[in-house]
């Protein structure tokens, strides 16, 4: 019997310690805007309510355009796995100018139309209002952030997490200093701004992060944005994955949008609890999507090296770190489970209500670490019909079902995250299975 091929811990943390690094930036910018507009001091329950509303649609769009990222990112690390990077020369530049065309059409599109989008979301009077400015200001990041995805997935095939690590953190750390200066203001110098100085931020911060992205890929890449024509063929394989993550994306977004509409229904404060859990929720989602990229990246590269026994390991690993991590991050989080929401709020019916269910989001971490371990490893092999067709499955035979009958008894925020729960058990479930029935007999090879 042949032995497993060996892949060390540390071979796994250098790419996945500097993608948890990457990967949190862009929730500790929403969560930096939750917290400081959560304290302002006039109608902090509905600019709350309203980061929390034009935050999540925002999350969507960039969630369904940047599957593009683990497409460039699958593709290039099959070539660089099977050294032929020369192949695809042209192929990058062509993939962006793609990505930043079609963000600034959803941009044109949507800002004509955000009011009745939101009204969708129920928000009505001071929360469609902030909810509303909030979006017209932040929504000019958009061909920033899908620009800055598209390098981040150029380095990934690449095998390298470390500049992208560098720009978020240089992007994370600007967002929160200009979040504290705009929103609140300097006295005698800069007025407050409140939620819409928190846009203002977001926007500002993305900005710089694309400058440097541009940098780094010009002189740490072999690849140049010197558009050639006609387009690669690869082009064609490329789109057809994105398309089926996007697709993917969308059903997933379809669950996020349930989630806030039936909470924004319930009232401001039960969104507002509702805006600090799924915060906090997807914080610890990019902190363990670290590890998913690392098996994005190396599965990709071990498909490419036709290497079936490293990706089973590979499997075996990451489940086993994540898991451990989990467990960390939900036992520190119920030492300090009363003071957690103080952070970001001071209202005690919103604190209630965050505090009744918090619990739940806390238990789902080690299931979360599943689904999101065989996410990154089937988008590295570019299985994206598989992960379309999974999604789809838990959201609308499990999220969606189990929202509606929790609702028709009442359960409110309950509901919300008992779907939740459902609908990650049905993603990690169905795609632990799939993984063992197709690499369990390739293990030894």
């Amino acid at each position: 019997m042949n032995k497993l091929p060996k892949i060390s811990f540390r071979q796994i943390n250098k790419l996945a310690i500097p993608a948890i690094i990457s990967g949190i930036a862009e929730p500790l910018l929403s969560i930096t805007d939750t917290a400081i507009v959560g304290n302002i001091h006039v109608n902090p329950t509905e600019a709350l309510a309203a980061v929390g509303i034009a935050g999540s649609f925002i999350s969507a769009i960039i969630w369904i355009l940047a599957q593009t990222r683990s497409a460039i990112s699958a593709v290039i690390a099959q070539y660089f796995g099977a050294n032929k990077l020369k192949d695809i020369q042209q192929l990058p530049a062509q993939i962006i100018l793609i990505n930043v065309i079609l963000s600034l059409l959803i941009y044109a599109l949507t800002v004509f139309f955000v009011q009745n989008i939101f009204e969708l979301y129920n928000a009505s009077g001071l929360i469609l209002e902030k909810s509303v400015s909030y979006y017209k200001i932040r929504a000019f990041g958009l061909p920033f952030t899908l620009f800055v995805f598209s390098v981040f997935g150029v380095f990934r095939g690449l095998q390298n997490t470390f500049w992208p690590m560098v720009i978020s953190i240089i992007g994370a750390s600007l967002n929160i200093v200009l979040d504290f200066i705009l929103v609140f203001g300097i006295e005698d110098f800069i007025p407050a701004f409140e939620v819409e100085g928190a846009a203002w931020a977001s926007v500002i911060a993305q900005g710089v992060m694309s400058l440097l992205a541009l940098v780094l890929l010009l002189k740490k890449t072999p690849f140049s944005l010197k558009l050639k024509l006609p387009f690669h063929p690869e082009i064609k394989r490329l789109l057809s994955l994105s398309l089926n993550l996007i697709i993917r994306a969308i059903s997933l977004n379809i669950a996020l949008y349930m989630a806030n509409a039936y909470a924004t229904k319930y009232g401001a404060n039960y969104i507002a609890a509702q805006t600090i859990a799924f915060q906090i929720w997807l914080f610890f989602a990019f902190f363990i999507d670290g590890y998913a990229s690392a098996g994005n990246i190396m599965s990709g590269k071990f498909l490419g090296q036709k290497e079936y026994g490293k990706i089973w390991k590979l499997s075996s690993q990451l489940n086993r770190y994540t898991f451990f991590i989990s467990l960390v991050l939900g036992m520190t989080c119920f030492m300090f489970y009363e003071s957690i929401g103080m952070l970001f709020s001071k209202e005690k019916e919103v604190l209630s209500l965050f505090n009744s269910i918090f619990w739940i989001v806390l238990i789902m971490q080690p299931i979360n670490a599943v689904a999101f371990v065989f996410d990154g490893i089937f988008k590295g092999l570019a299985e994206a019909v598989l992960l379309r067709n999974t999604l789809l499955a838990s959201t609308f035979l499990g999220f969606i079902p189990v929202l509606l009958i929790g609702d028709y008894f009442d359960l409110k925020l309950y509901a919300i995250w008992i779907a939740f729960f459902v609908w990650m058990l049905m993603r990690g479930g169905i795609l632990l299975i799939i993984f063992r029935k197709r690499f369990l007999p390739k293990k030894l090879t």
